[in-house]
Order: C-alpha cells, then structure tokens, then sequence
C-alpha cells in the first residue's frame, strides 16, 4: 500500500516540481552573464514583452509590484503554465499588504480557450485584461476575477525597462546550441502607478510607484534553482533592482545575479555582478536560515564608463509574510517532497524604510527609500 503512496506522490511531485537530477555540472548552464556584452545598452523593445506560451512545461508570470502614497503596498501577478503539455493553466493573484497589518490574499483560475491576443503583447481571459499600449510604455489591468477585489490600475514607465544580453535568458542543457530548459527576466525598474483596487467595500487609492518583471521559468522550478532573492528598492530619486538565484548542484551550485539602477528618465547602469549576502540568519520553525540582515551590492559601469556601486545593508526586523509554497499540495506529497527530492519551498517577505549608499564615479549619494525584499528557499543547495 505504502509503496503505491509512494510513488504516486513521487509521480506528482515531479510533474510539479521535479526530482532530483543527475549532476551535470556547471558547464551544463550558461549564464546570461555570458551574452552581457552583446546588448551593451541592456535596452528592450516592444517584442520583448511578449509571452511565449510554450507547449514544454514551463511557467511565465507578469508581475507588478505596487508601491501607494496611501502606505499600501503589494502585488498584482499573471501566471500562465504548462506541465508537460498536458495541463495548461492560468491564475491571477493579489497580494496587499495594509499599512494597519492586515494582509489581503486571492488566488483565483483563469478561464480562456486563447489567453493572449494576436501578436501575444497583451493577456486576456474572463473578467481580466493586461494591455500593453500601442508604444510599449503602459500597461492597463483590469481585473474582477475575484468577485471581493476589483483591480483597475495603468502602470507607465519613468525609465526605460532592460534585460541582459540579446534575450535575457540563462539557459540550461549540456548541448548550448539545444538547451532542454531556461530563465528569463526583463524588467520595467520604475514607473508611476495609478488607479484604484477595491477590497470589499473598501476602495484603495492605489496612486504611487510600481516595478514590473516578466519573467519566464521553462523548466521545472526545483530543477533550475534551489533559492532565490530578489530585491526592489524605490526612492524618491533612485530605484534598484536585484534578481538572483543559485541552481541546484546538478548545476554546478551557480549563482546567476541580474542588476539595475535607475532614475526618472534614464537607466543609469545594469550587469551581472551584483552581491546578496544574508549576513545574518536564524533557524525557525520549519528549520529553514530565515535571513535577519542582508547586504546588497550593486556593482556596474555606466554608459561613459564611471563605475557605479551602491550598497544597501540593514536589519530587517520583522518579516511581514513566509508564505508555504506547498501549501495547497496533500500532505503526504509535501512529506515525502521534503523527505525524498529535498524540497521545502518558502519565501519569506519583508518590507521597511532603508537607506541605500550610491556611488557613481566620484559622485556619492544616499538615497532613502523603500524595500521590498523576497528571499525563496525551495531545496537544498
């Protein structure tokens, strides 16, 4: 009986997560550091925002981060997925954290026969759209999947969005010619947000700053990375942005690190050697290294060729969400998940008031703002 369990469960966990793989070694990813120099501007265009709908199994999400006036913060994301070609799925989730503590959350399905329009730079399904302007600048959501939240917000760019390299993928395989898997980010660093989210009878001037990734995962998640940290600084002036992830061994433990530093109007440097150090850590409950102080560091050259490093260290208190990744799976799957693959999916969320330490040439700043920081544990290293 226990046996059938067993492998029923190990069944599901590798079409959602993955099992462990054979090691491969490090020469089996190739890092989008690697292709840096072919787009030395790190611009995008208008075709860069357009979803890929593979038929693999793979997961592509349009994230924004909010950042209102009236001291809300949160998130709006679009996650279209694919397990192995026989299951396709969309969902849209909202996230707001309110400035009295209490947190709104809704995880609702899409229903659609053809999620995107014709030449796939805007989302629709039922009761949602996300729409890319003619110039590539906007984007309007609408949304009332969820009958209790209503979400009507235009999120316009101040700076030009980037990416590294000629696509802004790291891909996976031991042939580089034909990678079986990849990751690819391009990001929106810093934009006006305006509009409204209503929560019940509650409407929230949602008139602020947003960050937008979007971000494409083809391959199975506990595959491509066993943790990340992503970092979104905004300030009055400055915003800064870090995406980074270490891979499993099966790939060789690499730390892929993806940067940008902005201002109104311009992005001011990009790269691929930024730092995350969780200077501090302490085991909680689910016996995972819960960061309690960090330092980043941005390290990069502007167009002229002044080099740019900017710093934010802190004390990061009280985290305001962990959030069970699993929390959805059967319990005798996240058992033998964590037991048998080594896998214990949390992220761990925090946001305050911090000041970042910019230094562009002989030029030094110091800059505060707000952080909103991720740190994601799904497997052991």
């Amino acid at each position: 009986m226990f046996s059938w369990v067993k492998s029923t469960a190990q069944a599901s966990i590798s079409a959602a997560l993955g099992t462990a793989e054979p090691i491969y070694g490090p020469s089996a990813i190739q890092s989008v550091a690697l292709q840096e120099s072919e787009n030395p501007t790190y611009e995008i265009t208008r075709d860069d925002l357009r979803w890929h709908g593979l038929d693999t199994t793979s997961a592509e999400t349009q994230t924004f981060y909010l950042e209102a006036e009236s001291g809300h913060m949160g998130l709006v994301q679009i996650i279209y997925s694919n397990v192995a070609n026989l299951h396709v799925t969309a969902q849209v989730s909202t996230k707001i954290f309110h400035p009295d503590g209490r947190i709104t959350w809704s995880s609702k399905p899409l229903i659609s026969t053809d999620y995107f329009d014709d030449t796939k730079h805007s989302f629709y399904a039922d009761n949602i759209a996300c729409i890319l302007s003619e110039d590539g600048k906007s984007y309007t959501i609408k949304s009332a999947v969820d009958p209790t939240i209503f979400i009507d917000l235009v999120v316009t760019q101040t700076t030009p969005g980037f990416k590294i390299g000629k696509d802004g993928r790291t891909n996976f395989g031991t042939d580089p010619e034909n990678p079986w898997g990849a990751i690819r980010h391009v990001f929106w660093p810093r934009n006006t947000l305006e509009g409204f989210i209503k929560v019940g009878d509650e409407k929230i001037n949602f008139k602020g700053k947003a960050m937008h990734v979007m971000a494409l995962q083809g391959m199975k998640p506990h595959h491509a990375a066993a943790k990340w940290n992503f970092v979104n600084f905004q300030g009055p002036t400055y915003s800064a942005i870090m995406m980074e992830f270490i891979t499993p061994a099966s790939y060789g433990t690499t730390t892929v690190n993806i940067t940008g530093l902005s201002k109104d109007g311009e992005l001011v440097a990009a790269g691929t050697k930024g730092e995350c150090e969780h200077v501090a850590s302490q085991l909680d409950d689910v016996e995972l290294p819960e960061p309690t102080a960090v330092k980043f560091v941005w390290n990069a050259t502007t167009k002229d060729g002044k080099a740019v490093e900017a710093v934010l260290e802190e004390e990061l208190g009280e985290k305001i969400d962990r959030v069970d990744i699993m929390a959805e799976v059967p319990a005798i799957i996240k058992k033998i998940a964590g037991n048998v693959a080594g896998t214990k999916p949390y992220m761990y969320q925090y946001h305050k008031k911090t000041t970042m330490k910019i230094k562009i040439g002989d030029e030094v700043i110091e800059e505060e703002g707000k952080l909103f920081y991720e740190a994601t544990f799904i497997s052991e290293l």
